[in-house]
This record gives structure tokens, sequence and C-alpha cells, in this order.
């Protein structure tokens, strides 16, 4: 590090750290989403779990860019938070003349958060 020029820089050391924070971010991020419990002894059991746990963190970060970007809470929250609020939804899905229906509970705090979310995730064009 003392070769790369303006690197006893304070700028530099701040930017550095915070690439690092980041990361140490994700890896949690990571951990949350189940990369902590590993479900098996087999090599291939556990490559699969990684590969789960991995896109399930990467379906939650493009949750959070994509549709929460302008709940301040919501969109720097933890897994554990996301999971009450977001993805554990206390609604029932019925069908009603050909159509599948979501009924989300209307005392549940986060129902707003939710159904702006999913009307963001709905109105994003079709990739071709």
């Amino acid at each position: 590090m003392h070769r790369i020029t303006g690197s006893h820089q304070v700028q530099f050391l701040d930017a550095l750290h915070r690439d690092h924070v980041e990361v140490e971010d994700r890896v949690r991020t990571n951990k949350a989403m189940g990369l902590a419990r590993l479900p098996s002894k087999s090599w291939r059991v556990n490559k699969g779990w990684v590969l789960t746990c991995n896109l399930a963190a990467d379906l939650d970060a493009w949750l959070r860019l994509l549709t929460l970007h302008d709940d301040q809470e919501l969109a720097r929250a933890e897994p554990e938070t996301m999971r009450l609020r977001i993805y554990h939804l206390p609604a029932r899905l019925a069908c009603h003349a050909r159509r599948r229906l979501v009924r989300i509970e209307r005392t549940w705090p986060w129902a707003q958060a939710f159904t702006t979310s999913w009307a963001r995730l709905t109105a994003l064009p079709a990739l071709t």
C-alpha cells in the first residue's frame, strides 16, 4: 500500500474502509439468508445450499433496489426484519372469476409497503 500514490491520505483510507464494510455487510446478509447453516456433510448438497442462499441474497438486494428504494427503513433493513415485514405475508390466496387474488390483512402495518413493492415489480418491463 505504500507504493500506491496517495495511499497515505485520509480519503484513500476512508474509501478502502468503506469498501471493506460493504463486503462485510454482504457476508452478514448471506449468512442470515442461510449460509451460516450448512444442511449436510455432503459436498454436493452443501454446494446447492450455498447457491440457493446466494440467490436468495441477490433477490433480496434486487427487491430493495427496484421497489423499496424510497422507504429508508426497509431499504437498509436486515434480512430478519424483511422476513417479518415483507416475506412472511399475513394474507390469503383466493380464486375468483378465473383470477387469483391476494387478500392482505388490513391491520398489518406493512401492507402499504408490500403493495407498493408488488405494484413496482409487476410494472417492470419484461425481458426480451
